[in-house]
């Protein structure tokens, strides 16, 4: 699990391989590298070269959060639970997309879980269990900044768990996935994925900000080297817990205005609530939304 504590050590400059090119980066430096502010949105093959506009961008958030207050009053009446889960590298834009989502819905049905590292107590137990706890009742709406998925990302990227946890945890999610499923559940499960320049930029935005700076720890400083670890981890959760029950939704997230509307429209299309206005939802953008290893490969 990751430290979410800031911390203001100075880290010094690192050697790291972008894009198969050694560079060194130094988050202390206030001015961001030129190779990083020049291909900070469309690294990662992002297929726009500019953010969605901010009049576009509010105009068509509003629209999808009153058709969030919608769903939410038809969950409550009629009793329905949902449960989306947020994963993606740090700083993917998982706080703000769920913050967004959850904007106007009544937070007394509407729950965000962001567990902090397990207690002595949870380390003992069955490792889905402290997550099965916070799943939704009737009429809730909840999600989770982070979720099960600790295990096969930052768990075994970051020696936190053996390689027979790991391989346990792939073996057996699909399983316990199939039960949320089954259980009558709408369940989503969402990964954020960006570009390691987009990384690099928010990182060096985070430590440079006297707003932001809580949001970067020694695990973001110790995560810069490890792109490729955590591609490695990531393609594999992807391709062993990707199932029809429980899809994996890819978004590509490096313009973090498009990537919230494309998780509102994906949860808003898939909800037969009533009253529900697919105008005002709109159609998905398949550039940036899509399911499954094959478009995490494109």
């Amino acid at each position: 699990m990751k430290n979410a504590e800031q911390d203001s050590t100075p880290a010094g400059p690192m050697k790291i391989v972008v894009r198969g090119k050694e560079r060194e980066f130094d988050i202390d430096d206030p001015k961001l590298p030129d190779w990083v502010e020049n291909h900070k949105l469309t690294t990662g093959g992002y297929p726009y070269d500019k953010k969605m506009k901010r009049e576009h961008y509010d105009a068509t958030l509003e629209a999808l959060q009153v058709e969030l207050v919608k769903a939410q009053a038809w969950m409550q009446a009629a009793g329905h639970r949902v449960l989306a889960l947020f994963e993606g590298r740090d700083a993917a834009g998982k706080g703000g997309t769920i913050f967004a989502l959850r904007e106007y819905m009544n937070p007394r049905t509407a729950r965000n879980v962001a567990l902090p590292k397990p207690s002595e107590v949870e380390s003992g137990q069955w490792y889905f269990q402290r997550y099965v706890s916070h799943f939704p009742t009737r009429g809730e709406f909840v999600t989770f900044d982070r979720s099960w998925y600790n295990r096969a990302g930052v768990e075994p990227v970051m020696g936190f768990c053996t390689p027979a946890q790991h391989e346990a945890f792939l073996e057996e999610t699909p399983h316990f996935e199939r039960m949320i499923h089954n259980e009558g559940i709408h369940f989503f499960k969402f990964w954020l994925d960006i570009g390691q320049e987009t990384q690099l930029d928010r990182f060096h935005d985070r430590r440079h900000s006297p707003l932001k700076s809580w949001k970067f720890s020694p695990m973001d400083i110790a995560g810069i080297a490890k792109w490729d670890a955590y591609t490695e981890a990531r393609d594999q959760m992807v391709e062993r817990t990707h199932s029809k029950a429980a899809p994996w939704i890819i978004v590509r997230a490096n313009d973090k205005r498009r990537a919230r509307i494309a998780v509102m429209r994906r949860i808003l299309r898939s909800l037969p609530y009533d009253g529900r206005d697919l105008d005002a939802v709109g159609e998905e953008d398949g550039k940036i939304i899509g399911e499954g290893p094959a478009f995490l490969k494109k």
